[in-house]
């Protein structure tokens, strides 16, 4: 049998609540908390829980032949740890099988690496340190937001 890496993409974004003009000056917290721990659930409950069940189950199954890469923004890896800690279970669960990569990026899945070369650089860190710290595994291959590609941000990402 042929090594079969598979990769996938998770990102979370944080959900903002309605803010009508008279809550401007009186309410400055701009964030929905309802419906991300809401979303958040949803997701695990019919996705990350049972696929990462199952990926587990293959990568099991198939003796090291089958593979997994993970970018997962610092977003959504956030939100995992406040609202379904049993989903970065799972992905530590994977990660323990020496069968799973998890791809270094931008923690906020942001376009920064178009416009603030800086942010771009403090955002990547972030985002390694997160990986770290989580799954004790260092990032090796970096994948940008939205796989945007261009010499000068490879010669940057090439630096750090």
């Amino acid at each position: 049998m042929k090594t079969i890496c598979f990769y996938f993409q998770i990102h979370q974004p944080q959900r903002l609540k309605q803010y009508r003009f008279f809550n401007i000056g009186n309410d400055h917290y701009y964030y929905d908390d309802y419906a991300n721990e809401d979303v958040l659930h949803q997701m695990a409950e019919v996705s990350f829980v049972p696929a990462n069940r199952l990926l587990l189950e293959m990568i099991q199954e198939n003796k090291g032949k089958f593979k997994v890469a993970f970018s997962i923004s610092g977003v959504a890896l956030d939100q995992m740890e406040f609202y379904a800690p049993e989903v970065i279970d799972g992905f530590r669960q994977l990660a323990d099988t020496g069968c799973v990569e998890f791809l270094s990026e931008t923690h906020a899945h942001s376009l920064s690496s178009l416009i603030d070369p800086e942010e771009f650089k403090l955002q990547v860190e972030e985002h390694d340190k997160k990986i770290e710290s989580l799954f004790e595994l260092k990032p090796k291959v970096f994948r940008n937001t939205e796989l945007i590609y261009s010499d000068e941000i490879a010669a940057q990402v090439q630096a750090m």
